[in-house]
C-alpha cells in the first residue's frame, strides 16, 4: 500500500490499535475524539490511551512498545485484567487518517502483551514484538521427558478424542466438581479446563489433579464458578514414556530420551 498520504499535513492522523484477547474477543481503539471504521471494524474513540514508547530497529534486538491509559472504556475493566483475559493478547498498532480510514493506514507494530501493571484506574502494558522469538533456542535440548505439547504437531494425537464437555455441579476455591466424570478425573490431571459459559467464559485453567468427580485447579478462578457452568476438559500428560505408551499408544511420536545416560555418568570414577 502506498504511503504517499503521509507526505501531507499531519492534522488528520490518529493512532489506532486492534487488540485480540486470549478468549477471542477483538477490540479496536483510536486516539481520536470520535469512532472510526477500519477494515469493517469499529474503532472506539479512546483519547486516554496512548502508545507511550515505540521502539523499532533493523537489528536483532527486541522490538517493543508500551501503551498506557485510564480504564474509562467499558471494554477494558479491572476485572478482566485481574482475571487474565488480557494475558498473551495480540496487539496491532496502526497510524490512520481519520478522514479516510478505509484506504489510508500504516502498520507500526504488532506483538503480544507481556507484563501488565495497574495502579488504581491506570494501567501500563508492555507489548513484545515478533523479534523476541529469535531469542528462543532452535535446537531442542535432550531430556528424559517428552518435549512435545499434548496434541501438537509433534505429538500428533487428536485433542478432540481426548476432550469432554461437562457441566459443573459444585465448586469451592480451586476445586471443581463435575458429576459426569464418572471416576475418570485422574485422566485430566495436568490437563486443561476451558470455561464455555459463566463469568469465566473463554478462560483456561490448568488441572493439577483429579479424584472421583473433583478436579483441583492450579489457581483459584478469579470469579467463583457456579453450578451449571459448562466446561471443556482436555486430558493431561505427564510426558513420561510409560504414559505415552500405555495410555495413549503413541510411543512412536515420543519426543524424549529416557534411556540417555545423565550427568551422573560423567562423575563416575573407578571403584565407585
Amino acid at each position: 500500500m502506498s504511503l504517499d498520504w503521509m507526505d501531507g499535513d499531519l492534522t488528520t492522523r490518529t493512532y489506532a490499535w486492534r487488540l485480540e484477547r486470549c478468549d477471542g474477543v477483538a477490540l479496536g481503539f483510536v486516539s481520536h475524539d470520535r469512532d472510526i471504521w477500519i477494515d469493517d471494524q469499529c474503532y472506539r474513540a479512546s483519547p486516554g490511551m496512548v502508545p507511550s514508547t515505540i521502539s523499532l530497529s533493523d537489528s536483532m534486538d527486541w522490538d517493543s512498545v508500551e501503551i498506557e491509559g485510564v480504564m474509562t472504556s467499558p471494554a477494558i475493566t479491572e476485572t478482566d485484567l485481574a482475571s487474565g483475559r488480557w494475558n498473551g493478547a495480540r496487539l496491532s498498532v496502526l497510524l490512520a487518517d481519520w478522514s479516510s480510514p478505509q484506504n489510508q493506514t500504516a502498520m507500526l507494530f504488532a506483538g503480544e502483551f507481556g507484563e501488565i501493571s495497574r495502579s488504581g484506574q491506570e494501567f501500563v502494558a508492555e507489548v513484545i514484538g515478533a523479534t523476541a522469538k529469535l531469542d528462543q533456542s532452535i535446537v531442542p535440548a535432550t531430556s528424559p521427558t517428552c518435549r512435545a505439547h499434548f496434541g501438537d504437531a509433534h505429538c500428533k494425537l487428536s485433542l478432540h478424542a481426548h476432550q469432554k464437555e461437562l457441566v459443573v455441579t459444585a465448586a469451592s476455591g480451586s476445586t471443581v466438581e463435575c458429576a459426569g466424570l464418572s471416576g475418570t478425573a485422574p485422566v485430566y490431571g495436568l490437563g486443561r479446563m476451558r470455561w464455555l459459559s459463566g463469568t469465566n467464559c473463554g478462560l483456561e485453567a490448568v488441572i493439577m489433579a483429579g479424584e472421583g468427580n473433583d478436579l483441583t485447579l492450579a489457581d483459584e478462578p478469579h470469579d467463583p464458578p457456579k453450578a451449571g457452568d459448562r466446561v471443556l476438559l482436555t486430558a493431561g500428560c505427564d510426558k513420561q514414556l510409560a504414559t505415552c505408551r500405555d495410555r495413549f499408544a503413541n510411543m512412536s511420536n515420543f519426543r524424549g530420551e529416557p534411556h540417555l545416560p545423565g550427568n551422573d555418568l560423567l562423575t563416575r570414577y573407578p571403584g565407585a
